[in-house]
This record gives C-alpha cells, structure tokens and sequence, in this order.
C-alpha cells in the first residue's frame, strides 16, 4: 500500500527558498501545498514557475493540511515564525544558521520537544555525498585546513561571513572530531559591506585536534576545500566535485609506498538529499541528522569566532570591526 505524500510548504522564496520549492516539486512521496514570501510578487511568480499556489502569509497556512515547512527567511525571524509553526504542529527545517542567537535558537528546540515536532536544521553541506564518506572513514583527525571562498554576490548580507559561509565549515569539524573546543583565536574584515567579509579561525579541541578555517565571500575565485590529516592518511576533499582522495603510506614495507585511492562517492544535490533526510525523518518520526542540538553547537562556535575577531580587532583597533553591531 502506497503511503500518503507529505504534504509540504516553504516560506520564503528567495534565492534558497525558491531552490526548497524546486526540490519539493520534484520530490516523489512529497505534495508541494502552497509558497509564503512576503513579496508578493516573487511569491507569484514562484508558484506560476513551479505550479503551485500563493498563501498569504505564513499565519495562514492550514495546519489541518500541511505537515511539514521549509523556513527559508531572513535570520532574523527564524525563530518567531519557527516556533510559531512547531507550536501549530507542523515539522520544520530551518535554513542555518538556524537563530539569530542562542537564547533563540533555545527557543526552537524547546518548542520542537514540547511538541513533539521534527526540526532539522538546514547546514546541508552535511548532505553532500564526500562529507558523507568522510564520515564513515574518519578516525581521530589531528589537523584540517578548510577554505569556503566565494565571489561577492548580493545575497546574506545582513550577516558576517562566519553566520552565512564559514557555519557550514564549523558544523562538520564539530561532527567529524566529536570533542569540544578548547581554545580558538580569530580575525576578521569588512571589504565591501559593513560586515564581516572575510574571515580565517584557528580552532583547536580537547583531542589536540587544530583546525584553520578560512571563509570569504570577496574572492576572485569559488573554493570549496577541506583538507584533514590522521596517522599515516591524508583527505581531500572538493565540495564543488563531490569527490574525496585519500593518500595512506602502506605499513610493514622496507620502502614506504604511497597509496592514491579515490573514495567512492555517488553524486547527490546536497539540497535534495537533506530534503529527502528530512522528509523520511518527518515521515518515520525518528531525528534528523542535523538537529536542533546540532545547529546550536554551529552557532556557538559561529558565536565565538565572531568573538574571537571583535577581541583581535579592539587589540589592533581595527574600527571598521569593533564599532559596528555585528548581529
């Protein structure tokens, strides 16, 4: 017996939402119930592009005909409108990061487990099929060099580049070491906005494990890079390819002998894998990969290397930094 679709809605249709309403679309086992935008005009022309319809506004979605919600706003509303919809009984996967503070993002979870609701956080970076071999192969990793660059675009630029790039980076060290952070130092620039744009952390964790992490959005080239060292290994990993190279010296030899393996990866749109996690969690009520809990420890970290660069701009008085309200 064929099980009933879910039945789904996005709210907020900007350039990621639109791309949550493109995958719903096309989802097998998912109904795409209706967009919510505040612009009425983009809202309009995303349900006429992806035949679907307008609802006003995301108070007037009809509970009764909706289990799940993809929250693609701004930031800043994540939590009202998020808490709004877990209270009304709907599941929902918020965009990363997923609050605008902790105390917000407690906010979520705390309505999620009073509800007993599905929220998955959207750092979909997790989905993607290189991470997700990194995953199974990862041992006790002891350095990792990361580089997110990307071209300027004007889109997230009512947050630092640490809350709208780097996240997606500090969410897979916490998940790949699984140790707490024991010290990080940090620095930061605005180059074109009044935020920060650029931005490179040294994190080191209680297993001795450092890692240096670079984000920007002002490069002249896209570079979606990790590198990590274990004993006796070395990964490569290319987000954009979807690909990982591991290179191992073969122990026991009287010469050492260096081994390039290409690790098996079956490429995926990260985006329509998280929404398939997500949907099998919505349907099977078990949690999410990516859960509240762990889109909260990404905003922690997130909120220390922000407060890492306010620190080392005060130390140089770096104005650009210390006087503006980077939240």
């Amino acid at each position: 017996m064929t099980e009933k679709p879910i039945r789904v809605a996005v709210v907020g249709v900007g350039e990621f939402g639109r791309n949550h309403v493109r995958v719903w679309s096309q989802m097998a086992g998912a109904e795409l119930v209706g967009v919510v935008d505040t612009n009425a005009e983009r809202a309009a022309q995303v349900a006429a592009e992806f035949k679907t319809r307008v609802i006003r506004d995301f108070e007037s979605l009809p509970v009764e005909k909706i289990d799940a919600v993809s929250l693609a706003v701004p930031t800043k509303d994540h939590s009202r409108i998020g808490c709004r919809l877990l209270d009304s009984g709907m599941d929902v996967l918020v965009e990363k990061p997923m609050a605008s503070s902790l105390g917000e993002a407690d906010g979520l979870i705390a309505s999620a487990q009073r509800n007993n609701r599905i929220l998955q956080i959207g750092h979909l970076e997790r989905f993607n099929p290189a991470v997700a071999a990194a995953m199974k192969i990862v041992s006790k990793p002891m350095f990792f060099e990361v580089h997110r660059l990307g071209v300027f675009t004007p889109r997230s630029l009512d947050i630092d580049v640490v809350y709208d790039v780097m996240i997606h980076d500090l969410d897979i060290l916490l998940a790949l070491v699984g140790a707490p952070v024991v010290d990080l130092k940090a620095v930061g620039i605005p180059v074109i906005t009044d935020k920060v744009d650029i931005a490179q952390a040294r994190i080191e964790f209680a297993t001795g494990t450092v890692a240096n992490v670079t984000a920007s959005r002002v490069s002249t080239e896209r570079v979606r890079k990790m590198r990590f060292f274990q004993a006796h290994e070395y990964f490569s990993l290319d987000f954009t390819r979807q690909d990982l190279l591991r290179v191992r010296v073969e122990p026991g030899l009287p010469q050492p002998q260096i081994n390039f393996e290409k690790v098996p990866t079956t490429p995926e749109e990260p985006l329509r894998a998280e929404l398939g996690a997500f949907s099998r969690s919505v349907r099977s009520r078990r949690p999410p990969r990516v859960d509240g809990a762990a889109g909260r420890a990404a905003l922690e970290l997130a909120d220390r290397v922000m407060a890492g660069i306010q620190e080392h701009a005060r130390r140089v008085q770096l104005d650009a930094v210390v006087s503006q309200d980077n939240r």
